[in-house]
């Protein structure tokens, strides 16, 4: 692995884009858990595009806003101290989010409250991420992927939903690769990417035990 291809796997699977990922690979494989299987294709391409503006877009543009302020020296937020602030407004967006996919936009409250559940269960990794990096640089990549490993492994234990096998096998690859180049770059250390794997995996599991 080079370093242009460990930074580009970085970008890919940065931890804000892995949440569409996910709403993506539960609305066409397995509408019926997230609540939409009464929404045909251009209806779930339509939801999909309202959950990445508010959970890609938006917290992108307020970090692009903290570069141009010079609050945050690059796009990537690797420095610990420049880290707080992003995370910290970044969870507050998908605290908010939350709250309009639970309780505003009532046509999908009430059809599909099963998204504001998982991004409920990703503000939580979210938030539990911007405390300790007040003092440590837990990898916010290997939340992300922790998350998506929890939940669908989750789900297909719960419900025996053997249609996620793949999709999960195929995060568990693409998370190998990508915590690997994450060590490459020395963004982080293997403790580092343990805790984001524990935080991702505690926090998503308890979601579809308890909340599902």
């Amino acid at each position: 692995m080079n370093t242009r291809i460990a930074t580009y796997l970085s970008v890919v699977f940065h931890p804000l884009i892995i949440t569409t990922y996910l709403f993506a690979v539960l609305f066409l494989i397995t509408p019926e858990l997230a609540g939409v299987s009464a929404l045909e294709l251009p209806g779930l391409g339509s939801l999909l595009l309202l959950i990445f503006l508010n959970t890609f877009v938006a917290p992108t543009i307020v970090i692009y806003y903290f570069f141009r302020l010079g609050i945050v020296s690059t796009l990537h937020v690797d420095s610990l101290r420049e880290r707080r602030l992003p995370y910290l407004a970044t969870g507050i967006i998908y605290a908010i989010a939350t709250y309009l996919f639970g309780w505003k936009l009532q046509p999908i409250a009430e059809l599909a409250p099963q998204i504001s559940i998982l991004l409920g269960s990703v503000t939580v990794s979210l938030i539990i991420v911007a405390f300790v990096s007040l003092s440590w640089k837990i990898s916010a990549h290997a939340t992300g992927m922790g998350g998506a490993i929890g939940i669908l492994s989750g789900l297909i234990i719960r419900f025996e939903e053997h249609l996620l096998l793949t999709p999960l096998l195929i995060v568990v690859l693409i998370s190998g690769i990508l915590l690997s180049a994450r060590l490459y770059l020395n963004a982080h250390t293997p403790a580092q990417i343990i805790a984001g794997l524990a935080c991702g995996l505690t926090v998503s599991s308890a979601t579809i035990y308890f909340l599902f």
